[in-house]
């Protein structure tokens, strides 16, 4: 296994937590409002999700370049056209009149299990972040591959919640958030921005060869 594909995994993973969502902005406002040891809970309670989400994305990626590699690039494709979506409409963004209120959780895990398992998002946005992160290795994708990915994916995401960890009880990161909030979920969007334009750069040659046979 290429230590460069295992990085990637990795990257993703982290990417995926770290980019913000509903998921940082629930963190951001149980860490304000019920301390650090709270947010520890929600985070570890959210991991669940986050593995899930993550093993149906490997899943779909590896089954569709096992299939062929025209299916790949297409799933490349289609990641790539979501990936651009999703950072359009982060550049564009623009602020809230009103602040978000503190969010008490009396089960902070439950609430973070709960909440990384139902996430409407959580899937698209795993398979379109991998296939982005990993579709520089698709000759080296196969299912002898898949536990090593998903475990350097959790990596990925113990890392960034160890890092969202040590913001989660401070109020002043809180407050600092929501004050740079626009330019914060900006700067996200360029970044899935990025994530775009590596998902159709793979994607291309594949398809430009099936085309011309």
């Amino acid at each position: 296994m290429p230590t460069s594909l295992l990085l990637a995994s990795f990257a993703a993973g982290a990417a995926y937590t770290l980019t913000p969502g509903p998921g940082l902005l629930a963190l951001l406002g149980i860490g304000a409002a019920q301390g650090r040891r709270a947010g520890a809970g929600f985070i570890f309670g959210h991991f669940a999700g986050d593995v899930l989400w993550s093993t149906l994305a490997l899943l779909a990626i590896i089954g569709a370049r096992t299939i062929g590699p025209v299916v790949f690039d297409v799933l490349g494709l289609v990641c790539g056209a979501y990936l651009g979506w999703l950072g359009a409409r982060a550049v564009m963004t623009r602020r809230r009149t009103a602040a978000a209120p503190a969010v008490i959780a009396r089960r902070p895990l439950l609430r973070g299990l709960a909440f990384g398992l139902t996430n409407p998002k959580g899937y698209p946005v795993a398979v379109a972040t991998f296939t982005a992160l990993l579709t520089g290795h698709a000759s080296e994708l196969g299912w002898h591959a898949l536990p090593p990915l998903l475990a350097a994916a959790c990596a990925g995401f113990l890392v960034a919640d160890c890092v969202l960890i040590a913001i989660a009880g401070a109020a002043r990161v809180r407050r600092l958030y929501r004050r740079h909030e626009v330019l914060i979920v900006r700067g996200s969007g360029v970044l899935f921005l990025g994530f775009a334009a590596a998902a159709l750069a793979g994607a291309a040659p594949g398809l430009r060869r099936a085309l011309d046979r």
